[in-house]
């Protein structure tokens, strides 16, 4: 696999979806593979579903593989788990993906995931300042980018909105719950992005989600002080932003390793004169 491909494998809570990334341009290399999340979703049975969707890439030694998962990851350990078995929380979701793929892994947030994949190739590309990248599906996943640099775990999705969760009111699964239509909508919309502005201050607001196809529907409604606009991505930012961030960081540690060879070969040498 060339060098300039690395897979990306975002986990949602109805499917598990993966692609290898051409990462000099953000596009998919090769149809994107999904497979429906298990049920019950636990780690083994999740991780085994992951193993396979990463096989069937047949990744080399040296490819970088990314894995996006719905929930607060923090170094490597799951901390919370909205749309997946409880059974996950306080599992190291690096090390599992890893015993069972036979092949290592770097592990992201998938809201952040979807905010690196925009901000390195999508409607984020090239802006200064603070990005706020919201992803409005079941629930609302939330990122924020500044200057290029993703602040980890940003969970703004719920924040109380009118005293409730947010996510309950502006998420896309609460249009459908609620029975309303896009003008209803958005009047939630509308209320949750202000509170947005008021505690973040964006430059630009991204919507990814599957509903960010019917973005005409009702970002035109939304008035707010930042631009809103739809991700350019739509649902493969998490995709591509996973495997992208695993190329980042696996350059980094591969670069930290070389460095660290060369210091204790200079040390041996000098140990021996």
């Amino acid at each position: 696999m060339s060098k300039h491909i690395a897979i990306g494998v975002d986990i949602g809570g109805t499917g598990i979806k993966a692609a290898p990334v051409n990462l000099k341009t953000g596009e998919f290399a090769d149809e994107r593979y999904r497979i429906p999340t298990p049920q019950p979703s636990t780690p083994d049975a999740v991780a085994r579903t992951v193993a396979k969707v990463i096989s069937r890439f047949e990744p080399g030694r040296k490819t970088a593989i990314g894995v996006a998962f719905p929930g607060v990851v923090q170094h490597g350990v799951v901390k919370t788990a909205a749309n997946v078995d409880d059974a996950w929380i306080g599992t190291n979701l690096r090390d599992i993906i890893r015993d069972y793929a036979g092949h290592d892994v770097y592990v992201i947030n998938d809201a952040d995931a979807a905010g690196v994949g925009e901000a390195t190739f999508g409607a984020a590309k090239g802006v200064d300042g603070v990005v706020l990248m919201t992803t409005l599906g079941t629930g609302i996943g939330t990122a924020l980018v500044v200057d290029g640099e993703v602040v980890p775990n940003l969970e703004m999705g719920h924040i109380l909105v009118d005293g409730q969760d947010a996510e309950t009111l502006a998420a896309d699964s609460a249009r459908e719950r609620l029975g309303l239509d896009w003008d209803g909508w958005s009047r939630n919309l509308q209320k949750y992005y202000s509170e947005m502005e008021r505690l973040l201050w964006p430059d630009m607001i991204v919507v990814g989600g599957g509903v960010s196809k019917k973005s005409h529907m009702f970002l035109p409604k939304l008035a707010l002080r930042a631009p809103i606009v739809p991700a350019k991505l739509l649902n493969g930012a998490g995709i591509v932003g996973a495997a992208a961030h695993a190329h980042h960081h696996d350059l980094r540690d591969r670069a930290a390793a070389k460095a660290a060879a060369k210091k204790a070969e200079k040390k041996a040498k000098k140990k021996g004169q």
